[in-house]
Order: C-alpha cells, then sequence, then structure tokens
C-alpha cells in the first residue's frame, strides 16, 4: 500500500468518529471589553479564539459575538494597542451562549525596560537571530516572512536573548498560505531552551492559482500530520499505532525545572498509562511522570532537522518527547489542551515552530 493510500485509509479510521460525535454542535460567545479606569467601551478591540481563524472586533458599544464555536477547550484573547491584554480559558461542554465580559488596564511602559539601538546592523542581526528561533528553520520557514518587523526590539543580557514586539506581528506564510497575526506578549531565548508566549490567529490568503492552493493543502496536511494534535486526536480515539504513533516512556532525574532525561533507557507504554479519564465523556486528563517519547513511524527526520540538532548521521522516523511541567493537563475530544503551555515540547515537535503551525479547526479530511 502506497503512504498515499495508507493516509486515505488511516483518515476514514480518525475521521469516522469524531464527525459522529461533533455533528451539528456548537456555541456562541459573547460579551463586552470595557477600559479599566473609565469604564468606557472599548471599540475595534480584537477578540478571537487562539491558534484559530475565528475571531472578530468590537463594535462602538464594546460588544463582541463569535458563532458557530466548535466545543470543547479553548483560549478567548482580547487584545488592543494601548491596552494590556487579557484572556480566558473555557471548556465549552454544551450548545448554548457564553458570555464574557473583559475589563482592560492601559498598558504602561516604563522607561529603560528596553534597550533600543540605533545600530542598524544590529538590529538586523538580531532580527535575523528572532526570526530564526521564532519562525523556524523548517523549508517552510524560508517562504514565511514578518511583514512589520519593525515593531520589534531586542535586548541581549548575559546568556539571554528577549524580543518585544509594539504591536502584533504580522506574519505571511507563503508556503502554507495563512497570513498571521501572532500576538507576542513574551519571547525568551537562553543557550539551552527557546520559550516565546502569544496568540495568533490565522486568516487564509488568496491563491494565485488551482495549483498553488492544492500545493498550500497538500502542506497544510503535512504540517497536520505527525504534529500533536494529530496524536491526541489519534490517542482519543485508540488510534495510536493505526496512525504511525509508538509511545515510551523515559525515565527523569531532578525536580521541578531541573528535572532531565535520566540515560537513553525506554520502555514500551501504554496509552491508559499518560491518558486518563476526565469529569466528562467529553474530556481526558494527561498525566505521567517523566517523559513519553512519541515515534512518528509515517515520516523520517528532514536534512534540515539534523543540520539544526548539528547531528551526522541517516534520517530516522520523526521523534519527539513531551512532559507534563504544570501538573495534570486536560484535552478535550478534539485534541485540545485546556491549557495551551500544560506541555512542553523536546524533538522533532521543538524543532517545528511557528512557520509549521495550522490553525488548531484544521483537519487534512475536510
Amino acid at each position: 500500500m502506497t503512504t498515499l493510500a495508507r493516509r486515505c485509509f488511516l483518515l476514514v479510521l480518525l475521521a469516522a468518529p469524531l464527525a459522529a460525535s461533533a455533528q451539528g454542535i456548537d456555541a456562541v460567545l459573547t460579551g463586552t471589553v470595557t477600559d479599566a479606569a473609565t469604564g468606557r467601551p472599548i471599540a475595534d478591540a480584537n477578540v478571537f479564539i487562539a491558534s484559530s481563524m475565528m475571531g472578530t472586533t468590537t463594535d462602538a458599544d464594546g460588544r463582541y459575538r463569535i458563532p458557530a464555536v466548535p466545543l470543547g477547550t479553548l483560549r478567548l484573547y482580547v487584545s488592543i494597542v494601548g491596552y494590556e491584554p487579557d484572556y480566558v480559558d473555557l471548556f465549552v461542554r454544551r450548545p448554548g451562549t457564553y458570555t464574557n465580559d473583559f475589563v482592560l488596564a492601559e498598558a504602561i511602559v516604563e522607561i529603560g525596560e528596553i534597550t533600543v539601538t540605533s545600530d542598524n546592523k544590529k538590529w538586523k542581526r538580531q532580527l535575523e537571530k528572532f526570526t530564526r528561533l521564532f519562525i523556524g528553520e523548517t523549508p517552510n520557514a524560508a517562504q514565511t516572512e514578518i511583514v512589520n518587523a519593525e515593531v520589534l526590539d531586542f535586548e541581549a543580557r548575559g546568556g539571554d536573548f528577549r524580543a518585544h514586539a509594539s504591536e502584533p506581528l504580522v506574519i505571511e506564510n507563503r508556503a502554507l498560505g495563512y497570513r498571521v497575526t501572532y500576538f507576542l506578549k513574551e519571547f525568551i531565548a537562553t543557550p539551552n531552551r527557546t520559550k516565546y508566549d502569544g496568540e495568533p490567529l490565522f486568516e487564509e490568503l488568496s491563491a494565485s492559482s488551482p495549483e498553488e492552493k492544492a500545493l498550500w493543502k497538500a502542506r497544510r496536511d503535512s504540517a497536520f500530520y505527525g504534529s500533536f494534535r494529530h496524536f491526541m486526536l489519534a490517542a482519543l480515539n485508540g488510534r495510536v499505532e493505526d496512525q504511525g504513533f509508538e509511545i515510551f516512556s523515559r525515565p527523569a532525574s531532578g525536580f521541578g525545572s531541573s528535572t532531565r532525561l535520566q540515560g537513553s533507557q525506554r520502555y514500551p507504554i501504554r496509552l491508559d498509562e499518560i491518558l486518563h479519564d476526565g469529569e466528562t465523556d467529553d474530556e481526558k486528563i494527561i498525566d505521567f511522570e517523566g517523559f513519553v517519547e512519541i515515534v512518528y513511524t509515517q515520516e523520517e527526520e528532514s536534512q534540515a532537522y539534523l543540520d539544526w540538532t548539528n547531528q551526522r548521521r541517516r534520517p530516522r522516523f520523526r521523534t519527539s518527547m513531551i512532559r507534563v511541567e504544570n501538573g495534570p493537563a486536560v484535552v478535550d475530544r478534539k485534541g485540545d489542551v485546556l491549557d495551551p503551555y500544560g506541555v512542553t515540547f523536546y524533538g522533532y515537535l521543538a524543532f517545528e515552530r511557528v512557520a509549521d503551525e495550522v490553525p488548531k479547526e484544521y483537519r487534512p479530511w475536510n
């Protein structure tokens, strides 16, 4: 069976139970956005579901309405220039209207918090570093551009490299066919780790031809396959092996933030050892000790990944590790984790960055 034929067969296995459980079920999100100091409504504030294509702006009375929201976990995010952003994590379990009002405080920028340099060459070097760490170094990253890079400032202190954005970043991904508005809240890179906090809102670009549209579809499918969302959907449907995944337990040593991988030992693990029943049939709990290794056997590592890891060897199956850092994490039936930062990624899942992301609602079979 060819890879394409196998994928089509696996899609049927994965999509069927999901379609049956989610057909015709959605909710509506409404509310207001007001100024904390004056109580006046804030117009034109961005209100959206993080990592999705679903969003709107507030009207003159500060009201917003987002219809046709699929049930499950989501982060409802609010942002407008001049105010501190706000968000709420929701688990929408039943159809209906959910109201969430936001009160935003005016943003205060402390003098001296950001070091702005007049050295244009230095800023360009810092932008190149930020782009590698944030957008990524995959083939998709080569066709992805930060359109308004001038809103970025950088600072380097000791081994830390930080980025600050005075406005949302506008990112054009010509590899996958998306324009992404990224509301960056924090970016810190150290010699051993890169951490960024922010919320993306996706918008489809217009394809210049049917061929480009088909190419985008193929690349989006490729970005989905082997992703953490693909793995979680397979796990929730009991199709981990059918979907090409293998999972292993990896012991850890140390405690808290100093926890690290212990040696090279790994042990086969059952799915029910990491995924447990939640409060309702619509949710599960991810919880385990140490690390879990995820091997995706349908794709090999890219040469770009081997270059990124400075490894001179033949490509192997894509291998990643995950760890639950902040206690048990709740996941819904769509494979979305309630706390978007509840699971930390290593290996191939850490290699793929912003340039390889598709909206949370994207499915190859839709």
